[in-house]
């Protein structure tokens, strides 16, 4: 699940304006690589929307199915706040929808059969082939 946390007004390049959600994902446990210490973070993502402002800010709150995701990307630079240190990332967080989440799952699951439809017919044994009259036949 994710949560809307927060919205920020963005505008277009052709100069219209519109709202994102902020969503956050539950809390998650990571080992620092500098001191090989466990912290709680969470992961958040920005995702656009049709609302207008007080929807934005009714909808804060709102849980949603699915989670933010940690996806490869181009690498851009990116300037710490607290520090104003620049660093290069090649990665970005995005929202993933659970069903679709799912479908992907289990469609990485399926294996192929190398067996065509012709060869399985005619590999099976006769007492327990189908009927060619369209009737139930019992060996």
């Amino acid at each position: 699940m994710v949560r809307i946390v927060n919205y920020q007004k963005r505008t277009t390049e052709e100069g219209k304006d519109f709202f994102v959600l902020e969503i956050q994902s539950g809390i998650s446990m990571v080992k620092s690589k500098e001191t090989g210490k466990f912290y709680a973070t969470a992961n958040k993502a920005s995702i656009s929307s049709t609302f207008d402002e007080l929807t934005c800010q009714a909808l804060i709150g709102t849980e949603l199915p699915g989670k933010v995701e940690k996806v490869d990307c181009e690498p851009y630079n990116y300037t710490i706040k607290d520090t104003g240190e620049v660093i290069t990332l090649a990665h970005r967080f995005e929202y993933v929808d659970e069903a679709e989440n799912q479908e992907k799952a289990i469609t990485q699951k399926v294996e192929r059969s190398s067996t065509t439809v012709d060869e399985f017919v005619s590999s099976m044994n006769e007492e327990n082939s189908f009927s060619t009259k369209e009737e139930l036949e019992h060996a």
